[in-house]
Formats: structure tokens, C-alpha cells, sequence
């Protein structure tokens, strides 16, 4: 396809994959702008501000009064060509922890210059103002990046999930309908063909993608979120986001189903030491013997190991999110690298073991096995040492 990536799927790629074969594409070919490099980013690609610049031509754009515009630099000029054309800019409160919109407000009278900054996050923090779950707000128009987008509508984004999330939560504020448009803005290389058995009904479609040389109408027929699935909302997701909890709350009172994932609020135990790894002299070692998780006779844990070390456990965290692996407890071992995601029973640990085949952080494989001394019900006996 004109502009596409010139790179080739393999038959049951994941999410994650797809995104690090663009990452690794955009800073290999030089691509993008700071902040670099683009890992675990909405790409700042080269010709950000051109692609924003095809906002004006959609009809639906110059007919929108409220537009929802996403934080990240790409889209800058996006927000501020919203501003220009005296249009209402709505940003997502910063990681969602005190709201979901901020509304911008210029000063009057407000010179291009003034408004370029109200379209950076400098603006968010003077010239914004909160708005409640209360507020009578109908957005007409969203703007989101992504890290990888098909023209059939399609959407990747980093692996958090934020734009799935805030617009869900658009949902059950009544801010959005299905005539709601969703534009995403992005390089040409990022547009490439994507299983569309990797989406899940909380994946965010767009209807239009922009990139600095065409505009493409997907006709997207795949219908958006229709609100929050609460089942895939962890405690710990609920305390970062307090929002949350007065939508769970308000649907909870209206009847809704809105039983949480099985989750507990700890959900990352921390037991850093200094001791170093054992030396293997370049043989294969098995994986260390697990902490043993309370209340939990029969539970079994996947060892990763070989982890980067400047590898965050928010990273890991947000890596396991997009290959659907929830782990009861993760324990985290920084200083060795390693870490060990404890479920209730073996079978569950060996489905996740699958879905976590051929992972990489960063560009750097690492290595996915069970736990020594786990129980493993999949037909491999008991008490294996792997």
C-alpha cells in the first residue's frame, strides 16, 4: 500500500509485536522527532504538524464545536487548530487521576502564540479548567494517536489502554454517541494490515486516519465500545483512577452488572535484592523457585526472566495488560531481573505461558517458562523442573 510499512506479519503476532515492529522501523529509519526514542510512545513522527493540518479539510471537523484531542506531541498542532478555528478543546485530565476532560480556556483576546501554548501541556496547567462527571458535555469529534492503525478502522495504541478507557468512560457519561467521529493521527508507516481478531470489544475504532500525505475514510463497520467492561477493571485500576469508582458506583446504582476483575488492590510485590544472578558459564539454568503466594495452596507462577535492566515494572505491567496475561500477584525482582506472575492454579499459569510465547522488552527477548517446582496439569507430570 502506498506509504506502508514495509515489513511483514507472521501468522499469530500480537498486539505488543505490532508494536515493537513499528517502533523498532521508526527509529531505525530515522523517523521521528523528540521525545525519542518512541518505544512504549505515541510516535512523534516526522510530519506530525502536516498530517494535523488535514483536520481542517474534514467536513466534520469544520461542523464539530467540542473536540477531544489527545495529550501526546503529535497531535499538537492538532489542538492547536482547534483552538484557532474558537472551537471547544477538551484534553484528558493527566493520567485520568483527578477527572476525565480539561477544558481549555484562551485568554481573550488570545494571539496565535498564546494559543500554540495553550495546545502544549503548559496550557492544560494554566489555562484549563476540570471538568465534573456532571458537566453537559457532547463531544462531537475525538482525536487519539496510535502506534498502529489498518484502513479498515483498526486502532493499536501504546498498550495502556487510556483512549479505550476515556472514551468507555465518555460512554457512561453520555458525552459521546455512535455518530461520534474518532480521527487518529499518524505517519504513513504506521498504517499497515491488522488481524482484526487481535481487537476485543473494549478496542476503540477510528473513522478517519491522517497522515502527511493522504487522508483515509475507513468505513469502519466494527461497532465502538459501548461502555466500560468492568470486568476487566482491576482494583489496583481503581485506585489510580478515581473517576472510576463514581462511574462504578453510578452504574452500580442503576443495576449494572459491574463486578471487577479478580485482582487485589497489591497487585506487584516488590522483593529487590542485591545478590547477584548465579553464574552459568553459558549453560541453560532453570528458572528460580517462585515466592510462594499466601492463601493459595495450589497456585503456580511463570517465571520471565532476562529482563532488560532498565526495565520498569509499569512497563512489564503494561506489557502483560495487551497480551490479555493478568496475573493474581506479580512479584517483582528488578535487581535480577526477573519476575514471577503467580495465578491460582497451573492450568490458568500454562494459558498464559502461550500467550506470552516469543516475548520481547524493548527489542530484547527474554525468557517466559514455568516456575520451578510449579505443578503443571497440561500433561508434562508433576513437579517438573524446567
Amino acid at each position: 500500500m502506498e506509504g506502508g510499512l514495509t515489513l511483514t506479519l507472521t501468522a499469530g503476532c500480537s498486539k505488543w509485536d505490532i508494536r515493537q515492529k513499528v517502533w523498532d522501523y521508526i527509529e531505525k529509519n530515522n523517523l521521528a522527532d523528540f521525545p525519542r526514542p518512541v518505544h512504549h510512545r505515541i510516535p512523534n513522527f516526522k510530519g506530525a504538524a502536516q498530517a494535523c493540518e488535514r483536520l481542517k479539510g474534514l467536513q466534520e471537523f469544520q461542523g464539530a464545536t467540542n473536540v477531544k484531542i489527545n495529550p501526546d506531541t503529535p497531535q499538537k498542532n492538532a489542538r492547536f487548530l482547534t483552538l484557532e478555528a474558537r472551537k471547544t478543546l477538551l484534553v484528558p485530565t493527566p493520567r485520568l487521576r483527578s477527572g476525565l476532560f480539561n477544558k481549555i480556556t484562551p485568554p481573550p483576546g488570545a494571539t496565535k502564540e498564546v494559543l500554540r501554548i495553550c495546545a502544549t501541556s503548559q496550557g492544560v496547567r494554566n489555562y484549563s479548567v476540570p471538568l465534573g462527571l456532571d458537566a453537559a458535555v457532547q463531544v462531537d469529534l475525538i482525536v487519539v494517536g496510535s502506534v498502529a492503525v489498518s484502513e479498515k478502522g483498526w486502532r493499536i495504541g501504546k498498550g495502556e489502554g487510556f483512549a479505550d478507557m476515556e472514551y468507555a468512560m465518555m460512554v457512561a457519561m453520555g458525552a459521546v454517541t455512535d455518530q461520534t467521529i474518532v480521527v487518529t493521527v499518524v505517519h504513513d508507516c504506521q498504517v499497515l494490515d491488522i488481524p482484526e481478531e487481535l481487537l476485543g470489544d473494549h478496542d476503540l475504532t477510528v473513522d478517519y486516519i491522517l497522515t502527511p500525505t493522504r487522508v483515509i475514510k475507513t468505513d469502519c463497520a466494527r461497532p465502538k465500545p459501548t461502555g466500560i467492561i468492568w470486568s476487566k477493571i482491576s482494583h489496583e485500576m481503581m485506585e489510580k483512577i478515581p473517576i472510576l469508582k463514581k462511574l462504578w458506583d453510578k452504574e452500580r446504582r442503576l443495576g449494572k452488572d459491574v463486578t471487577l476483575k479478580d485482582e487485589p488492590d497489591s497487585s506487584v510485590k516488590s522483593t529487590n535484592h542485591t545478590s547477584p544472578s548465579p553464574h552459568t558459564n553459558g549453560e541453560a539454568r532453570p528458572p528460580p523457585v517462585p515466592p510462594k503466594p499466601a492463601d493459595h495452596k495450589d497456585s503456580a507462577a511463570v517465571y520471565i526472566g532476562d529482563i532488560p535492566s532498565t526495565t520498569r515494572v509499569s512497563e512489564l505491567k503494561s506489557i502483560l495488560r495487551s497480551r490479555d496475561a493478568f496475573p493474581l500477584q506479580l512479584t517483582w525482582q528488578g535487581a535480577q531481573r526477573r519476575a514471577f506472575l503467580n495465578y491460582s492454579d497451573p492450568a490458568h499459569a500454562q494459558v498464559v505461558l502461550e500467550k506470552l510465547e516469543g516475548l520481547n522488552i524493548g527489542g530484547h527477548p527474554v525468557r517466559v517458562e514455568m516456575a520451578r517446582g510449579q505443578r503443571n496439569r497440561g500433561g508434562l507430570g508433576e513437579e517438573q523442573s524446567m
